[in-house]
C-alpha cells in the first residue's frame, strides 16, 4: 500500500475521546482565568464536544464526571440520553468523584473511617450503574487517595482497603465492562499516594478481575520516566486498558498533546501498532483526553489535541516494521532507530487532510472553526454568565 492509504487505514481505527471538564471553566491551585464562551452546563458540554467531532472526524464520545455531568446520579441518565440524540455524539468513560466532598480530606476507599469507606464504595457501585444504563463500557478511576506526612497513615492497611473495594466494585460489571486504574505519583498528596504508579495499579487490577486495566495518563509520570516501556510491558501483560493523553513540561500540565515533546507520544503510538502488527489485530485501547486549559480557547485546544494526535498516529503508522524487526535481531543500531526517526520526520500533514477530505471532513479543522461563527455564538450567549462567576483562590 502507499504511505496515504497506510494512514488512511490507520486513520480509520483511530478514536479520541473527549473530557466534558475540558470544554468548563477550570483553574489552577491559586485561581482560573474565565473564558466567556466556556460550558457550565452538560448540554453545553455535549454541543461542544459535537462542534470538535465535526471538525475532526474522530471524537463520536463524550467522558463524563458523575457529580459534575450527572448530580442526580442515575436518575439523569434519562437527560444523558437525550443530549446524545440532539448532538450526535455518545456518552463514554464515567468518571466517579472521590476527592471533592469535604469527608474525603483523608481519603475515599483508603480512609481510616469505615464510614467514609462505604460511602465512596456506594458512589462506586452507583457510577457501575450508571455506566451499565448508559451502554457504557469503561468506568475510569482515579483516586487522590494519599497523606502528607510520614507516619500519619498506616499504608499496607490503605493497600489492603483498596484491593478489598476494587473488588467488590468488579463484581457489579456487566459482562463486557471494564474498571479503568489510574495511577498518578503525587498530587494533591505529596508524602504518599494510594496508587502511585504502573505497577501498583496492576497489581490492584489483577486482584479486582479480570475487568480490570492499567489506564496511563501521559503526565502522570517523575521527569524522565519511559512511558513508552510502560506502555510496552501492559500491552505483554494484557492490562492496558487506556489512555489519558495531554503533555507536561514539569508535572501533570495538562497541556495540549505534542506541544513539549511531540517525539514521545510517536513513541507511545510505535509500541501500540507494533505490538497490534504482531499480533495481527489492534488491542482494544480507550484514547481519551485529560486535559483542563485556562488560557486556550477550550474548543479549539481539543481539535489542536485531537489533530496532532492523527498527525503523530499517521506517523507511526508509516514505521517499516519488517525491516526494524530485522535490523533489532540483527543490532543494526542505527538502521533500527532510522525506521522511527525516518516515519516520525515524514509530513502526515498532507495526508491527514487527504484522510478528512475523503470523509467529509473539514481539511482545515482550524479555519473552519474560526470561520464557523460558533466561538461568538457561545459567547454571546454564555459570556455575561461565565464573566460574572467567582474566579479568585480565596
Amino acid at each position: 500500500m502507499s504511505h496515504e492509504e497506510i494512514v488512511a487505514v490507520a486513520l480509520d481505527q483511530l478514536r479520541v475521546e473527549l473530557p466534558s471538564w475540558g470544554f468548563a471553566n477550570t483553574g489552577t491551585r491559586f485561581g482560573k482565568f474565565l473564558q466567556a464562551g466556556a460550558a457550565s452546563t452538560l448540554e453545553e458540554k455535549f454541543a461542544d464536544a459535537a462542534q470538535v467531532h465535526r471538525l475532526t472526524g474522530a471524537c463520536p464520545t463524550l467522558a463524563l464526571h458523575v457529580l459534575w455531568d450527572l448530580p442526580g446520579g442515575i436518575q439523569d441518565v434519562a437527560w444523558v440520553r437525550a443530549l446524545e440524540g440532539e448532538h450526535g455524539i455518545r456518552a463514554g468513560a464515567i468518571n466517579p468523584n472521590l476527592f471533592q466532598d469535604q469527608r474525603y480530606k483523608h481519603g475515599s476507599v483508603g480512609n481510616p473511617d469505615p464510614a467514609v469507606r462505604a460511602e465512596a464504595l456506594a458512589h462506586l457501585r452507583e457510577s457501575v450503574a450508571i455506566a451499565r444504563e448508559l451502554d457504557v463500557r469503561d468506568i475510569s478511576l482515579w483516586f487522590a487517595d494519599g497523606s502528607n506526612y510520614p507516619g500519619t497513615q498506616p499504608i499496607r492497611k490503605r493497600k489492603h482497603w483498596f484491593a478489598e473495594a476494587l473488588g467488590m466494585v468488579h463484581e457489579r460489571l456487566a459482562p463486557g465492562q471494564r474498571l479503568l486504574v489510574e495511577y498518578k505519583p503525587f498530587e494533591p498528596a505529596f508524602y504518599h499516594t494510594d496508587i502511585a504508579d504502573w505497577g501498583m495499579a496492576l497489581l490492584l487490577a489483577r486482584e479486582a478481575g479480570p475487568q480490570a486495566s492499567v489506564l496511563v495518563d501521559t503526565g502522570h509520570h517523575y521527569q524522565g520516566q519511559n512511558i513508552e516501556q510502560i506502555v510496552a510491558w501492559l500491552l505483554d501483560e494484557g492490562r492496558l486498558g487506556g489512555f489519558h493523553f495531554n503533555d507536561r513540561r514539569y508535572a501533570d500540565d495538562d497541556l495540549t498533546l505534542g506541544s513539549i515533546d511531540p517525539y514521545q507520544v510517536f513513541r507511545i503510538f510505535h509500541e501500540i501498532q507494533q505490538f497490534a502488527w504482531e499480533q495481527g489485530q489492534p488491542p482494544d485501547l480507550a484514547y481519551m483526553v485529560d486535559q483542563s486549559h485556562n488560557l486556550k480557547g477550550k474548543i479549539e485546544a481539543m481539535i489542536q489535541t485531537v489533530r496532532t494526535a492523527q498527525e503523530l498516529w499517521a506517523k507511526a503508522a508509516l514505521v517499516q516494521r519488517e525491516a526494524l524487526v530485522a535490523h533489532q535481531a540483527s543490532c543494526d543500531l542505527v538502521a533500527a532507530e532510522r525506521c522511527l526517526t525516518d516515519a516520525f520526520a515524514t509530513d502526515t500533514r498532507p495526508m491527514v487532510t487527504a484522510w478528512a477530505t475523503a470523509r467529509g471532513v473539514p481539511p482545515d479543522p482550524y479555519r473552519a472553526f474560526r470561520e464557523s461563527g460558533y466561538l461568538e455564538a457561545i459567547t454571546r450567549d454564555r459570556g455575561a454568565r461565565n464573566l460574572s462567576s467567582g474566579a479568585s483562590y480565596a
